[in-house]
Parts: structure tokens; sequence; C-alpha cells
């Protein structure tokens, strides 16, 4: 009988299966194991992981996993970034939203589309519409293209709130 050797690529591809499924909870188990096993933690696994989290809402295990980039045990992208910034997002977790836009601000990545839109969602979904405006304000007067999914957060924000006017 053959052993199957477990590595970084069979972790990643069990991790990324988890994340599709939904099954927040295993990808972080196994993650974890990758962890306890010392093998390599990379990017694309940590996306998965962030993701599978995000994709539940698990905003706490989002942001629990997001300190591994900062303790420096692994490295981070603009899809870390926005899985975690979606996952505060989707439960309107507004401030942690905007700390984690902060967080990647100061690791020096790059925004794009998806980051503002899911943290001016965040502001909509906390009942933030001032706090959205000026998020808005900031990324116009960026260079940052902003799209239909943009502006509609950023009006949905006011319309919750009864500020449409400043829509």
């Amino acid at each position: 009988r053959s052993q199957v050797r477990s590595d970084t690529i069979t972790f990643s591809a069990v991790i990324s299966s988890c994340e599709k499924g939904g099954q927040w909870d295993k990808a972080l188990w196994f993650f974890n194991e990758m962890a306890q096993n010392k093998l390599e933690l990379d990017t694309i696994v940590l996306n998965a992981a962030i993701s599978a989290c995000e994709k539940k809402g698990e905003w706490e295990n989002a942001l629990e996993l997001l300190v591994a980039t900062v303790e420096g045990k692994v490295e981070a992208d603009t899809i870390t970034f926005n899985a975690a910034v979606s996952a505060c997002e989707k439960v309107g977790e507004w401030e942690k939203a905007m700390q984690t836009c902060s967080l990647m601000l100061a690791s020096k990545m790059e925004w794009d589309t998806i980051t503002s839109n899911a943290a001016i969602s965040a502001c909509e979904k906390g009942s933030e519409w001032q706090v959205a405006l000026h998020f808005f304000s900031v990324i116009k007067q960026g260079t940052m293209e902003l799209n239909a999914t943009t502006y509609n957060a950023g009006i949905s924000a006011c319309e919750k709130d009864g500020a449409w006017e400043r829509s």
C-alpha cells in the first residue's frame, strides 16, 4: 500500500474545495493543520481560507487569518484584503471594514473597485451614510475608476438613512 504525502499543494486543493463548498470551519481546520505541520502557507491558501469565511459572514475568523499577514507568516495581496473587507461588509461591520482598509493602505496594497464597493456597502449596512459618503468622495478624488456598483452602494447608504438629497 502506498501512502499519500500531505503537502502544500494537497492542502491548498482541500482548502479551496472547502471554500467552494461553503465549509469555512473545515477550511480553517486544514489551514491550522498546515501551520502545525510546518507546511508552507502561501497567499493562495490564505485567500481560499479567508474567502471561505467571507462567504459565510465569518468576519472575525477572516480578520484573525489576516493577522497572519501582519505577523509576517503569510504574504497578502489585494484579494486577501478584499475578502476580509467583504466578510465585514456581509454582516455590516463597517468599523472593522474601515480598519481593514486602513491596514490595507498601511501595507501598501493596491486598492481596486472591489475594495471600494465592499467598504461603502459595509457603511450602508451599518447605517453610516456619512462615512460612506466621505469614503466615496475620497475614492472619487483618486485615480480609481468607479463603476455602477460603487455609485449604487453610495446612493443606497444615503437612502437607508433618509439622506437621499445627498445622493
